[in-house]
């Protein structure tokens, strides 16, 4: 099964990607691996901490998803309930809130049944029964994860993420910003490497820096779905590149920054099947404990256990365990810095310091699951300073992937999460996606409603990651299109667009919208950049005085060279906000 081309990303040698090591070693080590595998296996199959917590009403179960999304297995909406790991005080939390928990002897047998297969078979990872590195055909085919042949290997990402560098030279480049934890005790572990995707003979305005859109993905190792939808987005992009007018544009006047695998030694111990979460550090829960690690989440230094307990744990054996101390884990300092490295501060010391509305930049943490868009702040129910204009970007997501948009506060607040820095510390607007209805989301549904629904998010982040305080609030350019194409220089076009300011998901609260005022036009100078001028469109009825328009313009292509050019289109508002702007391809023959 070939997902998209990573033909040419798998078949670079591994030793491009930094992971040769001699055949001798690779058979010692995957020996090593699959006693420990089979040790952490054997744990699981005895748990018996699964609970079925029956929600009061919806709002509160949505809540509890996300207070409790570390825990969470399975929901079941229409039954009413969630499916939970739990202790005894995470059930006296939910009691409070008058949920029902009962134990789920079902859910139990069924996961112990999947570790007794997934022992006698000996748990799957990079390496065959005989301690062999898996073919390049076998990793593409997506065998080294048995029943998810649309989900990458840790491997597997990195080759891919090696590959389009060597595919697209000029728009991508693979760079090694820090350590796992096991990378750090010299024990194995991985690096961890970010995809920056941008052309590289473009910059801003007068030579200024691009807007930078960062995604983290898989910082919670068992929600296998997070690096691949970045995999699939950063195809997206690079495949476009000259073809898709927006994805063209985007890369030459806009950079994606993509840490595929934040958490890669908790990840590679989930794809053997354990619903591994925090990374793997030996010094928490006992060395060999199929609990132990920290919670990379709660470990982010602003807000770091700032509830005093109640958005994370202290006890080393906790899901949420918040780390020894702030920024403590090496994969919370490489994210951390990598932020820091990304963007200035812009918001003052104080909590409710605003950042100025015209603060670019977007950080997403992608995890799974709850069907969620989340924004700032998680740790008191108040909102952020930016919050007005986080909701309508968050609205703006949801619109797209069809979740609920809400502030990241559920039953208790949370703290020390990937948003500490980039919002929290340096006023960027920040968003958690929470994808999905499970951890190990089927392909047919990951293929069928998540990757298309989540890329179109994805891509309208990074079309508003300029201004993404402003920009939101404008109309949409839909429906792009020129009345002819591949004509000689001097020949008139109709250039048609529909401009719409309704779309926002109001599921949750009604984001105000305006009628349409006006659309503008620019050839091959997108608005931001110098000597931009533009051309205004007309009302296709005569008039602008809706919130959905189809506007027109007879386009002048008198004095434009042989070759393709942008066209750009954007709208704006009767509150004079002004809409991201699409594109269109207008080629001259």
């Amino acid at each position: 099964m070939k997902r998209f081309p990573l033909a040419a990303a798998l078949s670079v040698a591994f030793a491009t990607a930094g992971l040769a090591t001699s055949a001798l070693a690779q058979q010692a080590s995957s020996a090593h691996d699959a006693v420990e595998m089979d040790q952490l296996l054997q744990q699981e199959q005895v748990l018996d901490n699964f609970y079925r917590a029956y929600f009061p009403d919806a709002a509160t179960g949505r809540k509890a998803a996300i207070t409790f999304h570390e825990q969470l297995l399975e929901s079941n909406w229409k039954g009413g309930y969630l499916v939970l790991q739990l202790d005894a005080e995470d059930i006296a939390k939910l009691e409070a809130f008058k949920f029902r928990v009962v134990k789920d002897k079902a859910f139990a047998d069924r996961h112990a049944e999947m570790i007794k297969r997934l022992r006698a078979a000996g748990s799957p990872n990079l390496f065959g029964a005989s301690g062999q590195r898996l073919s390049a055909e076998r990793l593409e085919s997506g065998e080294s994860i048995p029943n998810y042949p649309c989900y990458e290997t840790v491997e597997e990402t990195y080759a891919a993420a090696q590959g389009f560098t060597t595919t697209y030279p000029k728009l991508a480049s693979w760079t090694d910003v820090g350590d796992s934890w096991e990378k750090t005790q010299g024990t194995g572990g991985y690096d961890m490497g970010v995809l920056k995707l941008t052309n590289k003979d473009t910059t801003g305005p007068n030579g200024e820096a691009k807007p930078k859109l960062f995604v983290n993905s898989a910082i919670h190792a068992r929600e296998y779905v997070t690096a691949p939808l970045m995999l699939a987005f950063a195809n997206k992009l690079l495949t476009g590149y000259g073809k898709d007018a927006d994805a063209t544009w985007i890369l030459d006047h806009h950079e994606v920054h993509l840490l595929l695998q934040t958490n890669p030694d908790g990840r590679k111990k989930a794809e053997g099947g354990l619903l591994w979460r925090k990374n793997t550090n030996r010094n928490y829960c006992g060395a060999n404990s199929n609990s132990r690690g920290a919670d990379l989440n709660r470990n982010f230094s602003f807000t770091w256990n700032v509830t005093n307990g109640q958005g994370s744990s202290g006890s080393a054996c906790a899901e949420t365990y918040r780390g020894p101390s702030a920024g403590s884990e090496p994969e919370t300092q490489t994210v951390e810095g990598y932020v820091r490295s990304l963007w200035a501060d812009r918001r003052g010391p104080n909590n409710d310091d605003a950042a100025p509305a015209d603060t670019s930049g977007i950080h997403l943490d992608i995890h799974s699951y709850s069907q969620l868009v989340l924004w700032p702040y998680g740790f008191r129910t108040k909102a952020a300073p930016n919050g007005t204009a986080l909701q309508t970007l968050g609205r703006k997501f949801a619109y797209f992937n069809g979740y609920t948009p809400e502030q990241s506060i559920g039953l208790y607040p949370t703290d020390g999460t990937s948003d500490a820095v980039s919002y929290g510390e340096l006023g960027v607007a920040a968003f958690t996606f929470e994808l999905g209805t499970s951890f190990f989301q089927s392909c047919s549904t990951y293929e069928s409603t998540i990757k298309p629904d989540n890329l179109n998010a994805l891509m309208y982040a990074a079309k508003v990651v300029r201004t993404p305080y402003q920009t939101p609030a404008g109309p949409d350019a839909l429906k792009v299109k020129l009345s002819a194409n591949g004509i000689p220089a001097g020949t008139p076009v109709t250039l048609t667009a529909t401009l719409d300011d309704t779309r926002f998901n109001n599921s949750n609260g009604a984001e105000p919208t305006q009628n349409i005022a006006g659309a503008e036009v620019f050839v091959d100078t997108p608005p931001w950049m110098p000597g931009a001028s533009p051309k205004n469109m007309s009302a296709a009825d005569g008039a602008f005085d809706a919130k959905t328009e189809k506007a027109t313009l007879s386009l002048s292509t008198t004095g434009l060279s042989k070759g393709k050019h942008l066209v750009y289109v954007r709208g704006v508002d009767a509150s004079g906000n002004k809409g991201p702007v699409s594109a269109v391809f207008l080629k001259i023959k």
